[in-house]
């Protein structure tokens, strides 16, 4: 099923019976924070506060906070589905005739019946506030020592002001008053590029808030995308039917026509504010930085709006759900750089960051340590402090059989690597900011070529036909 708004797909979860209404009045400020902790750690329902304290507007939270929910929002089954037909557009056969390339030819048009579809009207201008203000909305403050509210889920909007290409990526908003927030653009982030030139221009910089879009757009902006692919054509290639856009009331941006709540701005090149500290996703409070200060100037909404909200601290959270489908959906596009790679594991508690287990078919002396360098060249992996290397053979999702394979074969003297390199903003573990030691742990089994002079022992694996024979007993026995 393909939802075209948030609001379908809250009905949706409510009539699997995956979704939890709550009438009696509760607190943004912490309270409704630590009930949805408590219920992501269960693996409960999603939230739906309708009477959050202080806003007549509706609060949901731990919409995706479960596989089988984040599987209905994609439209799938499975994420592997998706991975297949990323898969399949990444990697067309070379056509070798004529007719050959004729027939390719619709398979590469596809592409474009997703790029977004402009309209006129969009139910996210049904109601335009006629003054503005954040107080209006049932903002979270999530953790004790955060420094204020938080958006914890916005979609923000901003364009290149060169090549005019878009970009939509989900960065939290501490709210300094009612109409002025934080802008916590990282300097990795595709956003701060735009906002550098801006800076040069001595320009101020144009941006959109959506908050509460549809699953797909909603997936699509925490995906890690190449830079220059539009956020929403990739939205509309997981829907399979492009995102509705509609152009903003005071800024010159296309925003989903089918959001809940958009919020309209700008933000000054030469004013920053003090940002933090925020409860994050590593389970340590950020530190505060100066960040950029986003200025509202234009609110709508639909009729009924639903404000849609997020919590993240020790993992695992409802991120970690999205981190693994996002692992599993973007392993065809790693592999079409490493194809000798098998699986990559991003363990929850490693905040999908500080740790990646990669098993490959190792063809050559010194692969296991090409993969780790390579991996520390590519993309947002660049980040990952510590990468782990083991043979195909490995059940790298069984982490037990990792544990046991890595701990028991490990040897520092000939595979551990140690390096210099860029780190994620939000790594506290380095003396430096973004910057610092990395491990790679080479666990395949090491061949002569590599220095290995000593015997390798035999693994212990029982005789196949003894196997099948005692599940059959086993069937028989009271055991």
């Amino acid at each position: 099923m393909i939802f075209q708004n948030l609001g379908q797909f809250i009905e949706a979860l409510d009539q699997k019976g995956w979704l939890a209404k709550i009438k009696t009045e509760c607190d943004p400020v912490l309270e409704i924070a630590e009930i949805a902790v408590q219920t992501v750690k269960k693996q409960g329902r999603a939230l739906v506060f309708e009477n959050p304290k202080g806003s007549k507007i509706p609060l949901t939270v731990n919409l995706f906070g479960a596989h089988n929910r984040l599987l209905l929002a994609l439209g799938v089954t499975s994420y592997e589905e998706v991975a297949q037909r990323i898969k399949e557009f990444l990697t067309p056969p070379s056509p070798a005739t004529l007719i050959e390339k004729i027939e390719l030819l619709p398979k590469l048009m596809e592409m474009n019946r997703f790029l977004p579809k402009k309209v006129k009207k969009g139910v996210c201008q049904e109601i335009i506030v006629e003054n503005p203000s954040l107080d209006l909305l049932p903002i979270l403050k999530c953790w004790p020592k955060d420094a204020g509210k938080y958006i914890t889920f916005p979609l923000v909007i901003t364009k290149d002001p060169e090549t005019g290409i878009r970009n939509v990526g989900c960065y939290r908003m501490q709210v300094h008053d009612s109409k002025t927030t934080g802008m916590h653009w990282q300097i990795h982030k595709d956003a701060t590029h735009h906002f550098w030139k801006y800076r040069e221009k001595k320009k101020r910089m144009e941006a959109a808030i959506a908050i509460g879009a549809d699953p797909a757009t909603l997936f699509a902006a925490v995906s890690p995308l190449p830079p220059g692919i539009d956020e929403l054509l990739f939205s509309g290639f997981l829907r399979k039917s492009p995102v509705e856009v509609v152009k903003g009331l005071t800024v010159d941006l296309e925003v989903p026509a089918e959001a809940e709540i958009v919020l309209e701005g700008y933000v000054d090149p030469e004013e920053e504010k003090l940002e933090g500290p925020f409860g994050d996703h590593t389970g340590f409070y950020s530190l505060p930085e100066p960040y950029p200060v986003f200025h509202l100037t234009g609110m709508t909404h639909r009729k009924n709006p639903i404000y849609l909200s997020a919590v993240v601290g020790k993992p695992p959270q409802e991120d970690a759900y999205f981190g693994k489908a996002i692992e599993r959906i973007f392993l065809p596009l790693i592999q079409i750089f490493y194809p000798e790679i098998c699986d990559m594991n991003f363990p929850v508690e490693g905040v999908f960051t500080n740790c990646a287990i990669v098993s490959i078919k190792k063809s050559f002396p010194g692969h296991g340590k090409k993969i780790i360098h390579g991996l520390w060249g590519l993309g947002q992996i660049m980040w990952t402090r510590f990468i782990i290397v083991v043979d195909h053979t490995i059940d790298i999702q069984n982490l037990s059989e990792t544990a046991w394979w890595v701990f028991t074969t490990f040897d520092p003297e000939k595979n551990l690597i140690i390096s210099d390199g860029p780190l994620d903003a939000l790594d506290h573990a380095s003396n430096f900011e973004k910057y610092g030691k990395k491990l790679g742990l080479d666990c395949t089994k090491p061949w002569r070529e590599e220095g290995r002079t000593r015997p390798w022992p035999e693994e212990i694996n029982q005789d196949p036909e003894v196997v099948e024979k005692v599940k059959e007993k086993i069937k028989g026995l009271n055991l």
